[in-house]
């Protein structure tokens, strides 16, 4: 493994945590229902899931995972043309979702990698550390090629 990196997304993580407090209170002022337990347990899952990026370089791969890994996404290192470092605006948000480049992986933060696909497709990935990133990516990319 030449890069391995965890980024915890601090504000996902307070936001669905605020959002959890705020649920059990409003059913303790009032009663429990089933759809409020539902939105409780959706947002629980939600913030288990996407409270953290893990992004490795090795193995011949670049990947991504969430949380405890049940959401990933893997590319062979001889699939990626280039890879640079980018700042996205703050409108794109956090998670996984489509954009004018691609696919985004972020947890947090503006910085990102961005990897340009043999097939002309891109996505980016968010990190707090992105050169470091890029740089593990490159390297890997000339490890591929030799």
């Amino acid at each position: 493994m030449s890069y391995r990196h965890t980024q915890v997304g601090t504000v996902i993580l307070v936001s669905m945590g605020l959002a959890v407090v705020g649920m059990v209170g409003l059913a303790l002022a009032t009663e429990w229902n089933p759809i409020g337990l539902a939105a409780l347990g959706v947002v629980a899952v939600c913030g288990a899931l996407f409270g953290s990026l893990t992004i490795e370089v090795g193995e011949g791969a670049l990947s991504c995972r969430f949380g405890p890994g049940l959401i990933r996404k893997r590319w062979p290192l001889g699939n990626i043309r280039e890879a640079r470092v980018v700042r996205n605006p703050w409108y794109y948000g956090w998670g996984i979702h489509w954009t004018p480049h691609g696919w985004l992986y972020n947890v947090s933060g503006l910085g990102a990698v961005e990897i340009a696909l043999a097939s002309g497709k891109k996505a980016r990935i968010g990190s707090n550390e992105p050169e470091k990133l890029a740089e593990a990516i490159r390297r890997g990319l000339t490890a591929t090629k030799q």
